[in-house]
């Protein structure tokens, strides 16, 4: 597999293992199809395992503890987060601790390589009803104790670096990567159409693009996500849900797409992260596989290259 440099950090496979499906967030599983999956990515050479508690209450990283049993193994590093939320004044340390260490003991392990913050970074005085579901974090949480409160882990020895997610209010990503210190990562949208789904919060558009060119300006890492956005853009919907859902949406957006795939003799899915692959300024690809039939499928869509710029726009006019 392609290895890439991680912004500013170490050199990782080009496909990272994603917590999603091991956490049985995206369709059926098993937590034995979930071990197997793991170290089948890793045996295909996947050197980055991005977990986080969110993942089906822990399990994705109860998962990791099964899989390999407080010994990872040698060149695989790995990721965890916290849905901080905006604490009170003071507490932001003992929060971002008491999170890592239950993430740490489900997966047997004393340190990470990269601490992810999992909540939206908003404005201090941005209206955050519409985050009641997702607790968000204001902008002071973040500049005056969450940034402190990492350097002190890294200090410590128990994380390696850190991050943020890139999902939220454009601006506020923006001007978090600018800003020092900065993340050494930052998970982006990474699929044709820039789309979070059910995942935004805020009204306008998701400015996926130029928060990948902040990033790679500032030297912060770039990790790809919601390629699949999902699972809309796979062949079909592997579990339940309603029409008014923004996977459901991208779903019906994406017919176009999947007959090109189909003429092109790949899964919707396969050309989805051939896609975010050959994106500028990626350096990784999330992947939120639950068995081993769908990593397989990544593992070979990776090991066909990159998409040429005439495919790459054919792929962009699907979704117009």
């Amino acid at each position: 597999m392609q290895t890439r440099r991680l912004g500013n950090l170490w050199p990782v496979s080009a496909l990272t293992l994603g917590g999603g499906g091991i956490g049985q967030l995206w369709g059926k599983t098993t937590r034995e199809e979930c071990v197997a999956v793991t170290r089948a990515a890793v045996d295909g050479g996947v050197s980055l395992l991005d977990m986080a508690p969110a993942y089906g209450q822990g399990e994705a990283e109860r998962v990791i503890g099964a899989a390999f049993d407080g010994a990872l193994p040698d060149g695989v590093r790995i990721t965890t987060k916290c849905r901080l939320g905006s604490p009170k004044p003071g507490e932001v340390d003992a929060a971002l601790t008491k999170s890592l260490n239950e993430s740490l003991a489900r997966m047997r392990l004393d340190r990470v390589d990269v601490f992810i913050l999992h909540s939206n970074i908003i404005p201090d005085d941005y209206d955050a009803s519409a985050y009641s579901d997702r607790p968000a974090t204001r902008w002071a949480t973040y500049a005056e104790e969450f940034r402190r409160a990492c350097e002190k882990l890294v200090a410590q020895g128990r994380i390696g670096a850190w991050g943020i997610t890139g999902i939220g209010i454009p601006d506020q990503v923006i001007q978090a990567l600018a800003d020092s210190p900065k993340p050494g990562i930052v998970q982006c949208i990474a699929n044709p159409v820039n789309s979070v789904g059910e995942l935004q919060y805020y009204a306008g558009p998701t400015r996926a693009r130029d928060i990948i060119a902040s990033a790679n300006a500032h030297g912060v890492g770039v990790m790809g996500i919601r390629a699949v956005q999902g699972g809309a853009f796979t062949d079909k919907l592997d579990r339940a849900l309603p029409e008014d859902h923004g996977v459901v949406i991208d779903f019906h957006r994406a017919v176009r797409f999947r007959a090109l795939a189909s003429e092109l003799g790949q899964s919707a899915a396969a050309l989805a992260h051939r896609y975010a692959l050959t994106m500028n300024g990626v350096d990784t690809v999330v992947l939120g596989v639950k068995n081993r039939v769908e990593l397989t499928d990544c593992l070979n869509a990776e090991a066909a290259g990159p998409l040429d710029a005439e495919l790459m726009a054919r792929i962009e006019a699907s979704f117009a």
